[in-house]
């Protein structure tokens, strides 16, 4: 992510073998290299977990899949296949991890009294995948299955209305109270959380409902939202009961407490943003992408690139499309832009870059979106480029 928010590579070539150091650390805590870690794995929740746990190697896949983008563009071949080829063994043994309906933790049979979820359905099951999406490395392993999984954590965790759930679950923090609704962070519909879990402090965390794991979980299903709409939906009804929780009427909607004031983790809010928007950007590739997946016929939105900003709009009129990228600060340096059209009917396309007609070449990129290339140029503020189409 930071790479891709620079206007050159000087950022990677300066801290790829450091990048690269970090990645083989991983590697080394996998030592059959079958894309599962397993042994002592710290998390955020304050424990290490033992056993194979989806949520870890969810993001160790992803830290595979982006170890191997950084190597591409670093011209590091070997590094890269060590990385593809390991990320694809990962993506076929996850799997394992499924139980039909989400994902879950195998527990280590020599640390059963460890804390960990077991065969609970939690928040982060698969965090992986929306690092992934976040950065444009596209799906990590079987999406039908994501999806159920989704679908399962929403069906399972989402409570409109906290207080029944927390009076017979005390343990934890009150980041939910009774009329607050919230994605719980752990529940266990199939059975199989273990009595001795609940004798450990950090089990409290599982009751509770806290935005930054929340918000995580809503903007996966966000970007999954392009072709579910259920997943949209269930996606938006979670950050609305994120955004109704802090009401100004009821608490400083500026600070949404999780362990303390102004915890950081809330800061995923901005993911759910970039998934409603459908945005991505690589600015050393000068590549900008938008696939909003809300009213795309008539949509809107601020965009934030490594050297300006500006607002992004499309709008379908007459059965014509209209799409027009405004900077109002800074620069952008920009050769493609990635919109979603179908373009089987071969459509006139006209593409405007501060005010002259520009020659282009299009192709249509594995996710379905166009894609228009065209020679780098330089968008100060001020100025526009505008795509029409039909």
């Amino acid at each position: 992510r930071e790479h891709q928010m620079c206007k050159d590579d000087r950022f990677l070539q300066k801290n790829w073998p450091s990048i690269k150091k970090a990645i083989q650390y991983m590697l080394d805590r996998d030592p059959n290299l079958d894309g599962i870690l397993e042994g002592s794995q710290p998390n955020t929740l304050d424990a290490a977990w033992f056993g194979k746990i989806s949520f870890i190697s969810s993001l160790y896949i992803a830290a595979l899949r982006a170890g191997e983008a950084m190597a591409l563009e670093m011209n590091d071949g070997g590094f890269a296949s060590t990385c593809r080829i390991v990320a694809e063994k990962g993506a076929k043994n996850i799997l394992n991890l499924y139980n039909g309906e989400f994902f879950i933790q195998e527990e280590d049979p020599e640390h059963k009294d460890v804390i960990g979820v077991g065969t609970g359905c939690y928040i982060d099951q698969i965090f992986g995948q929306t690092w992934a999406h976040w950065v444009g490395l596209g799906t990590l392993f079987d999406r039908e299955k994501q999806l159920k999984a989704l679908r399962s954590m929403y069906r399972y965790s989402f409570v409109p209305d906290v207080g029944p759930f927390r009076r017979h679950f005390k343990a934890g923090r009150w980041y939910a109270m009774k009329g607050d609704g919230g994605l719980l962070m752990c529940t266990w519909p199939k059975g199989g959380k273990r009595d001795k879990w609940e004798d450990q402090w950090q089990f409290m965390y599982f009751n509770e409902c806290m935005s930054g794991f929340e918000w995580q979980a809503a903007a996966h299903m966000i970007f999954e939202g392009s072709d579910n709409p259920d997943i949209l939906q269930n996606g938006l009804v979670v950050s609305r009961a994120i955004h109704d929780r802090y009401n100004a009427q009821l608490r400083n909607p500026y600070n949404e407490i999780e362990c303390s004031d102004h915890y950081a983790r809330a800061m995923a809010s901005y993911g759910v943003f970039q998934a409603v928007c459908g945005f991505q950007y690589h600015g050393p590739k000068g590549m900008i992408e938008f696939d909003p997946r809300l009213t795309p016929d008539d949509f809107k939105s601020a965009f934030v690139t490594a050297a300006g900003w500006g607002s992004y709009a499309q709008k379908l009129v007459n059965g014509k499309h209209h799409n027009t990228l405004d900077l109002h600060f800074g620069e952008l340096n920009i050769q493609e832009i990635r919109i979603r059209h179908n373009t089987e009917d071969h459509p006139q396309i006209n593409l405007i870059i501060k005010g002259k007609v520009q020659d282009f070449e299009s192709e249509t990129s594995g996710r379905g979106l166009l894609a228009i290339k065209f020679k780098s140029k330089k968008i100060k503020a001020g100025q526009k480029i505008e795509i029409h189409i039909g």
